[in-house]
């Protein structure tokens, strides 16, 4: 994005894509014929609706195809967060109605169902939890090595016989740690084995297997049936695709409510009007993601790992938040021993550079980032932590930019 002029002055240089990235022109294109030429409800009889319909229909299958799904699996969503919401909620919802048909239920005293997710998963997913837990169902926050990575076996244990859902994100959003979703999928599935031999839920889909696959979805494997996941959250916002679109993934027959009324749409699960032009611009970003994941995968390791190799030669002030390695290409969280991270990030923003101190959605926190804190850091360590997310437009320029202007702050 940045480039040297004439002059040698820099452009802004944006290293935030992990919070939001820019509109692909294509994904624009793509939206333009339904604001205004193809407008019309996707519910109606009439011709105008009629051509929306089929639009959102091809938005669907095209969603479908790149995740290697069905169709009726594709839930159109405003983003991450609701999609984590309704995940969380719908399936509580479910199991709840089950439970309270199920006569095995009864006899074996359950009363609450059960949740285990990880101590760093996103606010949408770490606050739906709590809420939850004010209804009466069961949390447990399983924590990750001091590396960000979730033990499998971990998980297993946390597994309890009124376990109704496991929750676990695929590439942690502020280090970006790749957790180890297949094995995770693999461990639940042979305890549900295991255990349906001893004590039988109201139904053998549960726990189901939730991952927010927000950040992975541009550089790792998301395809829900080779990692195993029953329900997968997706976010156009981290795709180079339109704000406010986003998709969650549901096997078929997965037990799953709403938790909006009002309507019939989306497979019965999102009531209102759907908006055509979100749908087919979340559709088309996904693709061309799709289309070039191989090649960014390649370009953005090589970018991470000199950008982080330099950060470090800068001083042992500087050290890697997560494991080095195990981490998706464009993310490199940095803690610098000494600096107020909110203060060095409007430093930083001063000289013309977008870094982040943490979520986008958790700026207001004054304890520092429950994520950091999660790997058994201090409060002050995740007050001194920084992301830097690359993106499709970052160049080498852009990162030995940026180094100059950390050196610069630094002394």
């Amino acid at each position: 994005m940045a480039k040297t002029t004439s002059s040698r002055k820099f452009r802004r240089v944006y290293l935030d894509n992990a919070a939001t990235t820019p509109t692909d022109a294509r994904v624009v294109k793509a939206m333009a014929p339904y604001f205004g030429k193809v407008f019309a409800n996707p519910s109606a009889l009439h011709k105008e609706g009629v051509e929306a319909r089929v639009a959102l229909s091809v938005a669907r299958e095209n969603t479908a195809r790149v995740l290697q799904v069905r169709k009726e699996e594709i839930v159109f969503t405003s983003g991450g967060t609701e999609s984590d919401n309704l995940a969380i909620q719908g399936v509580i919802r479910a199991c709840l109605s089950e439970y309270a048909r199920s006569q095995a239920a009864k006899i074996a005293g359950i009363k609450n169902p059960h949740i285990v997710t990880t101590a760093f998963e996103h606010s949408a997913v770490i606050e739906t939890c709590k809420a939850l837990e004010k209804e009466g169902v069961s949390v447990t926050y399983v924590k990750p090595d001091k590396n960000g990575i979730i033990s499998p076996e971990k998980i297993k244990k946390a597994i309890k016989k009124n376990t109704v859902l496991v929750s676990v994100m695929y590439a942690q959003n502020e280090i970006g740690t790749i957790q180890p979703i297949r094995e995770i999928a693999r461990a639940i599935k042979e305890l549900k084995s295991a255990r349906s031999k001893t004590f039988q839920l109201p139904t053998s889909n549960f726990p189901l297997l939730h991952s927010d696959a927000c950040q992975a979805i541009n550089y790792l494997d998301s395809f829900p049936n080779h990692l195993g996941v029953d329900l997968m959250s997706l976010a156009g916002s981290k795709i180079y695709g339109p704000k406010g679109s986003g998709v969650l993934y549901v096997r078929h027959g997965m037990p799953i409510s709403p938790v909006f009324f009002g309507g019939e749409q989306e497979m019965g699960l999102r009531p209102g009007t759907e908006p055509v032009y979100l749908a087919v611009g979340f559709a088309e970003a996904l693709s061309i993601t799709a289309s070039i994941r191989k090649k960014e995968l390649k370009r953005l390791i090589g970018l991470r790992d000199y950008f982080i190799t330099k950060l470090l030669s800068l001083g042992p002030r500087i050290s890697l938040n997560g494991d080095a390695i195990r981490r998706v290409p464009n993310n490199v969280n940095i803690c610098i021993d000494g600096i107020d991270n909110e203060f060095f990030v409007i430093q930083l923003d001063n000289e013309g550079i977008a870094a982040a101190t943490r979520s986008a959605c958790k700026t207001n926190d004054d304890k520092g980032s429950h994520v950091i804190i999660s790997l058994g850091k201090t409060e002050k360590e995740a007050r001194e932590s920084i992301r830097f997310s690359l993106g499709r437009f970052t160049i080498k320029q852009d990162l030995d930019h940026t180094l100059k202007i950390i050196e610069k702050i630094l002394k």
